[in-house]
C-alpha cells in the first residue's frame, strides 16, 4: 500500500508541474509576441517555450525578456536631463553640396544627425590605438595628469592584477580631491565584489553598478547591458572603443594569447560628446546629475577630424547605430571593410551586405578564426555560405583573439567603437562609438585593415562548402540562437 501512495503521489506531483509548464507556456505566449518586433526572435522564443514547456518559459523569463518598459522610461528621462546642446561645443556645418547628387559623406551626415541626439564637430585630434598595452599606457598617463574629474565606465573590469593597477590610480587621484566616476556593468563585471571596491569608496571614489542583477529583488535583467567602455578626464581628453580592463586583454591568462583591439584617443569638441553619454547613463544609475559647466569646458581646436559620438541603446525608439550601419554599407560605392569580434547579423545588416556585394562593391569582413564564445562562432560560420556566394570575400584572423571593430565605407566615412555586428549590439545593449567623416581617418583605419589582413586567412568558398553535415547542422542549430546572441 505504502508503495502505491508514493506512487499516486509522484504521478499527482508529475501532473502538477506538467500543468504547470504548460499554464506558463500559455501565459508566456502572448508576452513574447507583444514585446518582441521581430518575427524571428519571437518565433524562437515561442518554439523554445513550446518544446520544453516550464523549462523554456523560465529561461525566456531569466534571459529573454527585456523588462524594458519602466527601466527605458527611467533611462530616457536621465538621458534626456542632461542638455543636448552644450554651449561650448560647436557643431560642424554640413557644407551644400557640390552638384546635384550628395556625397556619401553628407547623405551619412544627413541621417545621423536625423536620428542621433549629437551633431558632428570639427577641430577634434583623433589617435587609433590597436595595441592594448599602448591603450593601458595613455589611459594611466591621462588620469595622471587629471586636475579636475574623472569618468570611467566599462562592460568589463577584472579585479585582477590590470584592474587593481587602474583602481589603485584611481584612488590615489581621489585622495588628491580630483573627482572620480566609475561606473561598471553588473554583468559583465560580475567579478568586481566589495573587497575590491571598498578600498575605492573609502578614498572617495563614486563606484556605481549599471542594472544590477538580483534574483530576490526581481531585478533579474541579463539584457540590456552596458557594453560601453568610456574614460573621460577633465572633460579635454576621452578614450572609447573595444578594450576593456583585464589581465586578457593585453594577452596573459587567456587561451587566446593576442588580444587584437581597436580603441580611440580623443581631444576636441567630441570629448564633451562622450562626457554627455557618461553623464547621462551616470544620473540613470547613480541619480547625480552632471550639469555643471565644469564638466563640460570650452575646448579649442584641437585637430581636424570631424567626429561624432554616436550612443545607442534599447531605451531610444531608434536603433541608432543599427540605421547607420544599414545605411553606410547600402550607399557605398566601391568598398565596405568591416572587422568584428561577433558576426551574427541582423537581417537587414545581412541583406545590407549582400547587396552591396551583388552591386560590385569589394566587401571585405575579417572575422575571429577563434572566439571566447564558441555558440556566437558557430551562428557566424552558418552565414558564410551565402556571403560568399554573393560575392563577399571573408578572412579569419590568426594572429590572436579579434576583438576589434571598425568599418570603412569608400575610404570617406569610418567608425570604431563597442558595437558588435550581432543583434545583442544592435537591439539589447548600450553601445558607443566615434564616427569619423572624411578621407584622414578611413585612410588611417584601412591601413590598419590591411595590416590585419595580412594576419587572416582567406575562406575557399569550395573548400568551405565541403564542411561535413554534422559541422553544419551544429552551425544552422546554434544560428536558431541569433536573436539572443
Amino acid at each position: 500500500m505504502a508503495q502505491i501512495a508514493d506512487l499516486w503521489d509522484s504521478t499527482r506531483l508529475t501532473a502538477l508541474l506538467t500543468a504547470a509548464g504548460y499554464l506558463l507556456t500559455l501565459t508566456l505566449i502572448p508576452v513574447v509576441i507583444l514585446r518582441h518586433r521581430e518575427p524571428m526572435s519571437a518565433l524562437a522564443w515561442i518554439l523554445g517555450i513550446i518544446l520544453v514547456p516550464g523549462l523554456g518559459g523560465l529561461l525566456y523569463l531569466l534571459i529573454g525578456t527585456t523588462r524594458l518598459e519602466e527601466k527605458a522610461q527611467r533611462k530616457r528621462v536621465a538621458r534626456e536631463t542632461i542638455p543636448r546642446d552644450l554651449p561650448t561645443l560647436v557643431p560642424y556645418e554640413l557644407p551644400a553640396p557640390a552638384g546635384d547628387e550628395l556625397s556619401l559623406t553628407h547623405r551619412l551626415m544627413e541621417l545621423a544627425c536625423h536620428v542621433a541626439e549629437t551633431r558632428p564637430t570639427e577641430g577634434n585630434r583623433a589617435e587609433v590605438i590597436t595595441d592594448t598595452n599602448r591603450a593601458y599606457g595613455l589611459q594611466e598617463q591621462a588620469i595622471r595628469a587629471a586636475r579636475r574629474h574623472i569618468h570611467l565606465e566599462y562592460y568589463i573590469f577584472q579585479p585582477d592584477e590590470t584592474g587593481r593597477r587602474f583602481r589603485d590610480l584611481l584612488i590615489a587621484k581621489a585622495r588628491e580631491g580630483v573627482q572620480v566616476r566609475f561606473l561598471f556593468d553588473a554583468v559583465g563585471s560580475i567579478r568586481l565584489g566589495a573587497r575590491f571596491l571598498g578600498p575605492m569608496r573609502d578614498a572617495g571614489v563614486r563606484a556605481e553598478c549599471f542594472l544590477p542583477v538580483s534574483l530576490l529583488r526581481r531585478r533579474w535583467v541579463f539584457n540590456l547591458r552596458n557594453h560601453r567602455k568610456i574614460l573621460v578626464v577633465d572633460g579635454e581628453i576621452g578614450f572609447t572603443g573595444g578594450v576593456n580592463v583585464g589581465n586578457e586583454y593585453i594577452g596573459r591568462e587567456s587561451q587566446f594569447g593576442y588580444w587584437r583591439d581597436t580603441h580611440m584617443m580623443l581631444r576636441g569638441p567630441a570629448v564633451l560628446q562622450l562626457q554627455r553619454v557618461f553623464a547621462a547613463d551616470w544620473l540613470f544609475a547613480a541619480g547625480e546629475e552632471l550639469v555643471d559647466v565644469e564638466f563640460y569646458p570650452a575646448v579649442d581646436p584641437a585637430g581636424d577630424h570631424v567626429v561624432q559620438i554616436m550612443a545607442s541603446g534599447p531605451d531610444q525608439r531608434v536603433e541608432m547605430i543599427h540605421e547607420l550601419f544599414v545605411a553606410a554599407i547600402t550607399s557605398a560605392r566601391r568598398r565596405v571593410w568591416l572587422e568584428t569580434s561577433y558576426f551574427v547579423p541582423t537581417e537587414p545588416l545581412r541583406m545590407a551586405l549582400h547587396i552591396a556585394a551583388h552591386r560590385g562593391v569589394e566587401v571585405r569582413l575579417i572575422l575571429p578564426h577563434r572566439s571566447a564564445h564558441l555558440t556566437a562562432l558557430l551562428a557566424a560560420h552558418s552565414y558564410y555560405d551565402e556571403l560568399l556566394a554573393s560575392g563577399v570575400q571573408i578572412h579569419e584572423y590568426r594572429g590572436g583573439l579579434l576583438h576589434s571593430k571598425l568599418m570603412t565605407i569608400d575610404g570617406e566615412w569610418s567608425t570604431v567603437g563597442s558595437a558588435n555586428f550581432d543583434n545583442r549590439s544592435m537591439r539589447l545593449n548600450f553601445e558607443a562609438g566615434a564616427v569619423f567623416y572624411g578621407p584622414a581617418m578611413a585612410e588611417r583605419l584601412e591601413e590598419i585593415f590591411g595590416e590585419d589582413l595580412a594576419r587572416s586567412e582567406p575562406l575557399d568558398r569550395a573548400a568551405w562548402a565541403r564542411r561535413s553535415i554534422a559541422q553544419r547542422l551544429l552551425e544552422n542549430s546554434c544560428r536558431l540562437l541569433s536573436p539572443i546572441l
